[in-house]
C-alpha cells in the first residue's frame, strides 16, 4: 500500500462516517466494498428507510459545508461530497424512490445481486447466507410499501419497467433456480456445512423465492394496471439524472446534436474499416465475413473465461512495464462467468484490502454459446486494464492519501464508464488494435454508446427524430438501435429496456469520454511540451472517482 500516509482532517473524519452511514443504513453496499460485518442482513427498502437516509444526507451535508478544507484533497472531498448530497436529497424530494423500478439497477437486483460478492470458504460465510436469506422477505416487503406509497399519490413508473422486473422476480421464484442453485454451491464446494445450518439455508431459499413470487405477483396485479404508458420522465427530472450520472451540467440539446454528429462520424470510420477488411464490403458485410471466420471464435463459457483472463493479464504485464505505474496489489483481476442470464458485462471493485481482487464478470443468456474475440477485445480492455480495474484499483491503493469514501464509493457513471471508453480509445492510440477487425469491434462498441446518447435524451425528453417529424417512442427507439449495433435482439432487446427505465446513465459512457478527451486536450495544450500523458494519466487517477465538474477543477486550476 501506499506508505506517503496524509494525516486525517476533520474534513476526511465527516466522509469516513458517511461510508459508516451508508454501510449501516445500506449494507448490500457494504457488501460490494468489502465490508462483510453486513453480509447478514438488508437495509429497510420501506419509506422510513428513505427517510432515515434523507435526514443522513442533510446532516452529513451541514456538517461538511461547515468544515474549513485544509488542502487540496479536503477541497475535493468537501466539493464532490457535498454535489452527492445535495442530489441524493433532490431525488428524494421528487420522490423517485417511489417509482425506483428498472431492468438492471433497482432495488429488486440490489436485493438479489447481494449474493454474488459473498465470500464462500468457510462455514461462518455460509451462515451470513442463511441470516441474509431469511431477510429477503421483509426487504421485498418493504420495496413493495415505497411502490405503494407512490401509487397512492399517483407517482408511478413505466408500465413497460414493471413487466420486464415481473418477469425476473418470476424467475427468481422458480424452483431450482438462482436461489436453490446459490446453495447447492454450498456442497458443490466440498463444504460439509452442519445440520441445523443447511436447514437453515433450505428455509432461506424458499423464503427469498416465496417473497420474489410475491413481488412478481404485485407487479403485475397491482402496480402493472396503475403504472404509466409513458415511458418517458421529462426534461427536469431527466436533468437531474443526467447530473447524477455525469456529476457534471451539460447542455442537453446541445448534447443530443453531438451525438448524432458522433454517431455518423464513428459510422463512417466503420465502413472505411468494412472495406479495409472485405474490398467493396459494407459493415454488415464485414462483419458477417467475420463471424463465419472459426479462428476468431469462443465456443462455451469456460474458453470465454478462459480467453478473458489471458487477456486481461497480457495487459497488465505489458502495460505496466511501459504505459502505466500498476501498483502489485492492482496487477491481480479475476474474470468470472456470472451467475445469471441478464447478459450485462460488469465490473465489481476489490475489497478495500484487495483480499477479494477486482472482478470482471459476464453474464451469459440463455442459449448463447458463441462469442466473437475480435468484437469483444476491447470489452476486456474497457472493463480490465487500462480500464475500470486500473482506475478503480489505483484510487483503492491510494488509501495513503485518500478517505474511504473517495476509495471505495466516490464518482459517477461519466467518470467511470467514461474512462473506460477513453481506454477503449487509448489502446487503439498504444497500437493494440492493429487487426482491423479488432478496431471494427472497438467502433461497433463506440458506435453503440454514440446512438443511445441520442436514443436517451431523444426519448424522455421527447425530441424530434432525426428521420422525421415525429416525437421519439419506444418502438422507434429499438428500430434505432437494431441499425446501429451488430447484436444479437435479445441484447439489443434488453438494452433499449435499460435505457428507458434508467434515464441519464447510457449517454454518461460517451458523455463521459468526451470530457474526459476534452481534458487531456486542455491540460496537453497548457503544459504544451512539458506534457506527458502517463503523469497525466497518473495525477487524474489518483484523484480517485469523482464527478466530472470536480474532475475538471481538480486538473485545471
Amino acid at each position: 500500500m501506499d506508505e506517503n500516509n496524509r494525516p486525517q482532517s476533520l474534513i476526511d473524519s465527516i466522509a469516513e462516517e458517511w461510508v459508516d452511514t451508508l454501510v449501516d443504513l445500506h449494507p448490500t453496499l457494504g457488501t460490494y466494498i468489502g465490508r462483510t460485518e453486513v453480509n447478514d442482513r438488508y437495509g429497510d427498502y420501506g419509506p422510513d428507510g428513505h427517510v432515515a437516509a434523507a435526514e443522513a444526507a442533510r446532516a452529513t451535508l451541514t456538517k461538511l459545508e461547515s468544515a474549513e478544507p485544509l488542502d487540496e484533497i479536503d477541497r475535493v472531498t468537501q466539493t464532490d461530497l457535498a454535489r452527492e448530497l445535495r442530489l441524493d436529497l433532490e431525488l428524494h424530494e421528487a420522490r423517485w424512490h417511489e417509482r425506483d423500478i428498472n431492468v438492471l439497477a433497482s432495488p429488486s437486483q440490489d436485493i438479489r445481486q447481494a449474493y454474488d460478492l459473498m465470500p464462500t470458504e468457510t462455514v461462518d460465510d455460509w451462515e451470513m447466507f442463511a441470516k441474509r436469506l431469511a431477510g429477503v422477505p421483509d426487504a421485498i416487503d418493504g420495496y413493495m410499501t415505497t411502490l405503494r406509497e407512490g401509487m397512492q399519490s399517483d407517482i408511478v413508473p413505466a408500465v413497460r419497467q414493471v413487466r420486464e422486473v415481473a418477469d425476473q422476480a418470476r424467475s427468481y421464484a422458480f424452483p431450482d433456480g438462482f436461489f436453490d442453485q446459490l446453495v447447492a454451491a454450498s456442497s458443490a464446494d466440498g463444504h460439509e456445512l452442519p445440520e441445523a445450518l443447511q436447514s437453515d439455508l433450505a428455509d432461506g431459499v424458499d423464503a427469498a423465492r416465496s417473497a420474489y413470487g410475491r413481488l412478481a405477483r404485485f407487479l403485475d396485479g397491482v402496480l402493472a394496471p396503475r403504472a404509466s404508458e409513458d415511458d418517458a420522465v421529462g426534461r427536469e427530472l431527466y436533468g437531474l439524472h443526467s447530473r447524477r450520472f455525469l456529476g457534471a451540467d451539460v447542455d442537453l440539446d446541445e448534447t443530443y446534436e453531438w451525438g448524432l454528429s458522433e454517431l455518423a462520424r464513428v459510422r463512417q470510420e466503420q465502413e472505411a474499416l468494412a472495406r479495409e477488411i472485405v474490398p467493396g464490403a459494407t459493415v454488415e458485410d464485414a462483419i458477417a465475413f467475420l463471424e463465419t471466420d472459426m479462428t476468431r471464435k469462443l465456443v462455451g463459457a469456460e474458453a470465454l473465461q478462459e480467453w478473458m483472463q489471458k487477456t486481461a493479464d497480457r495487459a497488465v504485464a505489458e502495460l505496466g512495464e511501459s504505459h502505466f505505474d500498476i501498483p502489485e496489489p492492482v496487477r491481480e483481476i479475476e474474470c468470472m462467468i456470472a451467475p445469471t442470464t441478464s447478459g450485462e458485462i460488469y465490473y465489481t471493485g476489490p475489497s478495500d484490502d484487495f483480499s477479494r481482487p477486482g472482478r470482471m464478470w459476464w453474464s451469459i443468456p440463455d442459449g448463447v454459446r458463441a462469442f466473437d474475440t475480435w468484437r469483444e477485445l476491447t470489452t476486456v480492455y474497457h472493463e480490465g486494464v487500462p480500464g475500470h480495474h486500473l482506475q478503480i484499483g489505483q484510487a483503492v491503493y491510494n488509501r495513503g492519501q485518500l478517505n474511504s469514501w473517495r476509495r471505495l464509493l466516490a464518482g459517477t457513471s461519466g467518470h467511470a464508464e467514461g474512462w473506460a471508453l477513453y481506454a477503449e480509445r487509448l489502446m487503439e492510440e498504444l497500437g493494440y488494435l492493429e487487426d482491423p477487425a479488432a478496431r471494427l469491434g472497438m467502433l461497433d462498441g463506440q458506435r453503440m454508446r454514440a446512438a443511445r446518447v441520442v436514443l436517451d435524451i431523444g426519448v424522455h425528453l421527447g425530441k424530434r427524430r432525426p428521420d422525421s417529424y415525429q416525437k421519439w417512442d419506444a418502438d422507434y427507439a429499438l428500430e434505432f438501435m437494431r441499425r446501429n449495433v451488430n447484436m444479437a435482439d435479445q441484447f439489443v432487446q434488453f438494452e433499449v429496456n435499460r435505457y428507458l427505465g434508467w434515464p441519464g446513465q447510457a449517454p454518461s459512457y460517451k458523455v463521459g469520454q468526451r470530457i474526459w478527451e476534452q481534458l487531456r486536450d486542455a491540460v496537453s495544450e497548457r503544459e504544451g511540451d512539458a506534457f506527458s500523458m502517463k503523469a497525466f494519466h497518473k495525477r487524474a487517477l489518483d484523484i480517485g472517482g469523482v464527478g466530472l465538474d470536480t474532475l475538471r477543477s481538480a486538473l485545471l486550476t
